[in-house]
This record gives structure tokens, C-alpha cells and sequence, in this order.
């Protein structure tokens, strides 16, 4: 499985690079990239910034097709990707769990899509997408519709549920992202 870590966003919000903010002692980027080379035999960095991470020791790639938002990074970390499967996570979030994406990992045989659902919807950014996506995503970003969960409609989709979540995550900081210094501010010690 590939590990991809989306760091495209424009970080209107936060008026820098979000994935550069430092959460105790550490950037984020640094973060997601040590979890993700603990997990995956290959990890993608997906950027329109690519000389803010020369210091990173994994692929690093620009989107195939530009303006296309998170739906197009996903589809260029599954154009770059060698393996069949990749998890995708966004740069932002500071509290990825390890035991939990090793949970996901093991739902892939025979599904397409991987993807906890909350109650206010699937979780699209902290996923696993088979190669099998790739085509379905084209044919939106053709549209120009972006949405994420666009093309999920008629593909295999495992769920996983809200409390399977908290089984793993029960202070429920898995999926928090940093938009904005408030947010950043609010999560530091």
C-alpha cells in the first residue's frame, strides 16, 4: 500500500503552509511522514509547493491536473502510486493513529474504498482507495464536479462506524484538522 499525504490546500485560513506549523516541537509534515514510512512500503507527498519539502526523504509530486482540489490530489497519489491500494490523509491532522490505519489496511480485500463515517459524513481525507477509483474520479474532475464522495456511488465501500472509532480514538482527534491559528491554538499544550 502507498501512504499519500495531501498538502495542496491554498492555507487561506491559516496564511502558511499548514503542513510546516509545529505541534509540540515537531512540524506536521514531519509527523505524517514518520507515521507513514512506519506503515507503507511507499509514500507520496501530493504539492503544489514541492521545493517546501526537499527535505523529505519520499516522493514528492504536483497534481496531474490542476484546480481540482483534494479530488485531484487523491487521483494523482493513485496515478503515481505502485501499489494497488493507497491511504490518503490530509497534511493538517496532527493526531493520525497508527493501530487505527493498520485496522483500515486490513478491510481492503475486496473493497474499493475504505472510509470511517461520523455523523456528519464520511471522512473522505483519512481513507484507503483502490486504483479502481482512478477512472471514476477522472470522469468527475471532467465535469468539473470535486466533490470527493462524487464518484463513491457504485463502487465496493467498506464503512467504518462511528463507534469503531472511538474503540480507537475515544478522545475523538483523529480526523482534527488545522484551518487556522484558533484551531492550532485551541489543540497546543
Amino acid at each position: 500500500m502507498t501512504g499519500i499525504i495531501l498538502s495542496g490546500g491554498k492555507n487561506t485560513r491559516m496564511g502558511s503552509n499548514k503542513a510546516l506549523l509545529t505541534l509540540d516541537g515537531e512540524r506536521l509534515i514531519d509527523r505524517t511522514v514518520s507515521l507513514f514510512k512506519d506503515l507503507f512500503a511507499e509514500v507520496i507527498i501530493v504539492t503544489n509547493a514541492p521545493r517546501e519539502y526537499l527535505d523529505q526523504d519520499v516522493a514528492i509530486v504536483t497534481d496531474v491536473y490542476k484546480g481540482k482540489g483534494a479530488l485531484g490530489g487523491i487521483y494523482t497519489g493513485l496515478f503515481y502510486a505502485t501499489h494497488d491500494y493507497v491511504f490518503v490523509a490530509a497534511c493538517d491532522m496532527p493526531f493520525l493513529r497508527k493501530d487505527f490505519i493498520l485496522h483500515m489496511m486490513a478491510q481492503t480485500p475486496g473493497n474499493d474504498i475504505v472510509v470511517p463515517v461520523q455523523p456528519e459524513g464520511y471522512q473522505p481525507l483519512h481513507a484507503i482507495y483502490s486504483k479502481r477509483c482512478a477512472a471514476p474520479m477522472k470522469r468527475l474532475m471532467d465535469e468539473n464536479r470535486l466533490k470527493i464522495t462524487g464518484f463513491y456511488k457504485g463502487m465496493k465501500i467498506h464503512t467504518l462506524s462511528e463507534e469503531e472509532v472511538r474503540s480507537f480514538d475515544p478522545a475523538g482527534r483523529m480526523f482534527l484538522n488545522i484551518n487556522s491559528p484558533a484551531d492550532l491554538e485551541k489543540i497546543a499544550p
